[in-house]
């Protein structure tokens, strides 16, 4: 007969049970909205059987006013395991109010409901916030654990509430507790990994809370048993998942007969529980539960962010002592460079004693290692040669010839070079130390009445183990300072070879060059940017227009830095450098700023003069001159000389009748100055009514003839593949999230403002005060419908779409019926799809 021990439970399919609790009901639905599965109790509540209810329509099933709702709810999901909720709704037409939760199960939504329950005491909120405070003002992490379990305990009125903590080896132990009198404690007691199998844990790191109401109540099965697949439907993340045959026998021979768990992350990674256990059925209403639910991960975040604060100390320390080292052996070489240092590295790991073995020469701290032991251990590091840290808390596990030295029964191994026998060896000495388990671990586990499966243990009366030959484990803030070390000792501190230090040598030169050029060039730009600051200020009459000179100038000559630094600090491509700046800064309006000339290269010396000259030539068009506003165009042509210098033309015409300013600005004194000041070149303005003229010489040294290609315009647009966008969007939604998350898509799609209401009135407000080119309109605003708007619209003859949770139900008026409708949750696609047909209909 094959063994069976607790790993049984890791093999059990508990997301796969094909059953849920009975305090609710669950109905899976396809993406055309027809239920695939219903559990067997939903004619309990919903009035109709199973089988009468697989097959229709959602819409069918439920009220008009739920469907939108449960829809609405998918559109701001996010992530596969993601779960939203509705609380008091009503899901038939004046039938009693439920609390619903929606997730996806593959292909599947999954739609779980159970009866709303009054909480006139709970103002979830403000309950959560003050369980945290009442946390966070607690200093010590034991303090915090305890404080924390008393708060859950307040929530969820459970008999006990532990908090859970998983060891290294998997192993949990109940660092805190709050219990009803009378019961005992389980405070101190460990619990074999087994007990929490594998499946289990994964699924409490997906979901942050699971609750069983009452271990006894008969389970309603989901209808049909099988899906699509062919297997039983995925509950994961399930709150209604019915539980494993395995664990309620288990919670039976606790004397539980009702549990909550609520998990306890650390980046990502479960790093506990809060366990609550009942002796007799208790069920939590969802209000509750997801208050509970809220303050797990608020903990979460509370205790991740002491024990960051605990780490980031220890690594500073390290930091400190790192540069102190690295200071320290700039003239010094061998072991002799690190013995001062070794008290600290003892301090720094939290250890007994440190020892460093290297070139045959042994140097201590504290405790130490006799030469035969060290001998053997310094054998076993060879064997078992490994580039990175060697750490353990039980030495004789891995060196049986350990079991009996008490000074190291746990090491921490750093080699110091690629040679065997070189090593910084901390060391830990043995902890003896009485574990209190649940149980006895070990114990026999026998088949029982469920057949070829597990029978838990039914002993869970205190079961003491003496544990010898560890030491304290090694924590991970201390083993990443000593990691963080590392590096230093090999590369640093032994100086090992001659080519270590004519490399080092060669390494230190090309670093004092690169320096001393990042410095002169650091300099000239702060200088630039000084300038550019100071000089912009006479034009600017308020902050914001100061701000708005100041950035754009900079961004310039930021996208002029990296055009050259994506050529390795090379020549860059003028016809880049243009096009840079009118993409940047007028977008649709590129494509009316025309280039012609032959492939030239401007050399980095010249490229950032250069690149603020065209900026400014830019802007100013924009704002005042051929491109400020529908009708004008900007002609720039080049031409390079005999000598290579580079002659370009500046030319507006269509534009706003051109007059000479009164005084020359900044930017005007860019345009004229720069290029004979910095590069030695010319430049011409002449204010043409017909249209702004500059004339712009580059001296022949300072420009490199590149590939011969026709510039063209400087944005091509692909007429086909991207249409016209509407400039103007205005969004008519009752839901806020759901609004930002239309407005988020639609600016992506390339609409260049978006407007939102949230009711009649303020959209036709909106739409008087700046007409739109395009709007989006929920149907259902709550207690009234966007049909007013869409009049409005259509009166001013402005394109428009509806979005329902009603789907294809919605009821539109005869003259609206041709109106496009989405249905939500919104995609992308759907959405891209109605723009390019309204500019289409534009063009």
């Amino acid at each position: 007969m094959t063994d069976v021990d607790l790993t049984n439970c890791d093999r059990e399919p508990i997301h796969l049970l094909g059953a849920i609790q009975p305090f609710g009901f669950l109905l899976a639905v396809t993406r055309q909205w027809m239920v695939a599965h219903a559990s067997d109790n939903a004619q309990g509540f919903l009035g109709q059987a199973a089988e009468d209810l697989i097959g229709r329509s959602l819409t069918e099933v439920l009220d008009g006013h739920a469907v939108h709702e449960i829809r609405g709810r998918l559109q701001i999901m996010r992530g596969a395991d993601s779960v939203e909720r509705v609380f008091n709704l009503a899901l038939q037409a004046g039938g009693e109010p439920f609390d619903v939760a929606v997730h996806y199960s593959g292909d599947l939504l999954i739609i779980e409901a159970e009866p709303s329950r009054a909480e006139s005491s709970l103002e979830a909120a403000s309950a959560v916030r003050s369980m945290a405070n009442r946390v966070a003002e607690r200093k010590t992490i034991e303090d915090i654990v305890h404080e924390a379990a008393r708060q859950v305990r307040a929530l969820t009125e459970f008999d006990r509430v532990m908090v859970y903590r998983f060891d290294h080896d998997g192993a949990g132990e109940v660092i805190a507790e709050s219990v009803r009198p009378g019961i005992g404690s389980f405070l101190g007691q460990r619990y074999p990994a087994s007990d929490i199998p594998q499946q289990a844990r994964a699924l409490y790191e997906r979901s942050w809370l699971r609750i069983i109401a009452d271990i006894d109540a008969e389970t309603p099965k989901v209808r049909p048993a099988l899906g699509p697949s062919g297997g039983p439907l995925d509950l994961s993340m399930s709150m209604l998942r019915a539980v494993s045959p395995i664990h309620i026998e288990y919670l039976r021979n606790m004397g539980v007969g009702a549990s909550l768990s609520i998990s306890i992350l650390r980046q990502g990674k479960l790093w506990g529980l809060f366990a609550c256990h009942h002796y007799g059925p208790h069920h939590v209403s969802y209000e509750r539960r997801t208050a509970a639910e809220l303050f797990g991960q608020i903990f979460s975040y509370m205790l991740e962010s002491r024990e960051q604060e605990t780490e980031a100390r220890h690594v500073e320390r390290a930091r400190n002592l790192h540069d102190r080292l690295v200071s320290s052996v700039a003239t010094a070489s061998g072991p002799a460079s690190l013995t001062p240092f070794l008290g600290e590295l003892c301090s720094l790991a939290g250890c007994e004693g440190v020892t460093l073995h290297m070139g045959g020469q042994t140097t201590s701290h504290g405790a130490s290692l006799d030469a035969d032991r060290l001998k053997i251990l310094v054998g076993f590091l060879d064997d078992h040669a490994t580039r990175g840290v060697f750490h353990t808390h039980h030495l004789a596990a891995h060196l049986p010839e350990a079991k009996t030295w008490q000074d190291a029964a746990g090491i921490i191994a750093v080699p110091l070079s690629r040679e065997p026998g070189d090593y910084l060896i901390f060391q830990r000495g043995e902890v003896v130390r009485e574990v209190a388990w649940a149980g006895d671990p070990n114990k026999a586990v026998t088949v029982g009445p469920l057949g070829a499966r597990l029978t838990p243990r039914q002993s869970f009366e205190t079961w003491k183990e003496t544990v010898r030959g560890q030491s304290r484990p090694w924590s991970a803030s201390e083993l990443a300072a000593v990691d963080s070390l590392r590096l230093t000792l090999l590369e640093v501190v032994m100086r090992l070879t001659d080519l270590a230090n004519a490399e080092r040598g060669k390494a230190q030169h090309r670093q004092e060059v690169l320096i001393a050029e990042l410095n002169h060039r650091v300099r000239n730009i702060l200088g630039l940017i000084r300038g550019l600051i100071s000089q912009s200020r006479d034009g600017a009459t308020t902050v914001q227009q100061f701000f708005d000179v100041v950035s754009g100038r900079v961004q310039a000559l930021a996208r002029a830095h990296d055009q050259i630094t994506q050529q390795h600090w090379g020549p860059g491509a003028l016809t880049d450098l243009i096009r840079g700046e009118a993409e940047a800064y007028l977008a649709a309006k590129a494509d009316r700023l025309i280039l012609s000339g032959p492939d030239v290269l401007i050399e980095p010396q010249a490229f950032s003069t250069l690149s603020l000259v065209i900026h400014e030539l830019v802007t100013n068009s924009a704002k005042y001159g051929a491109l400020c506003d529908s009708r004008g165009e900007v002609h720039v042509s080049w031409t390079t000389d005999a000598s290579g210098a580079l002659d370009l033309a500046w030319r507006e015409q269509g534009g706003p009748t051109v007059k000479a300013p009164t005084r020359r600005g900044f930017g005007s004194t860019i345009i004229e100055r720069s290029i004979p000041h910095e590069l030695g070149g010319e430049a011409e303005v002449t204010f043409d009514p017909a249209g702004l003229r500059v004339a712009l010489r580059v001296p022949g040294r300072f420009v490199v003839e590149g590939r011969a290609a026709d510039p063209g315009k400087a944005v091509a647009p692909v007429a086909d593949e991207r249409p016209p966008r509407p400039n103007h969007v205005l969004v008519v939604e009752d839901n806020m999230i759901i609004a930002l998350d239309l407005e988020g898509v639609l600016l992506k799609l390339g609409a260049s403002q978006v407007s939102m209401a949230s009711n009649v009135a303020a959209a036709l407000e909106a739409i008087a005060a700046d007409r739109p080119d395009f709007a989006f309109l929920d149907l259902n605003l709550g207690e009234e419908t966007s049909l007013p708007v869409a009049e409005q619209l259509q009166a001013e003859k402005i394109s428009f779409a509806f979005g329902t949770g009603f789907g294809d139900q919605a009821d539109l008026p005869e003259h609206l019926s041709a109106v496009p409708i989405i249905s939500k949750p919104y995609s992308e696609k759907a959405l891209r799809d109605v723009l390019k047909a309204a500019s289409s209909q534009r063009r």
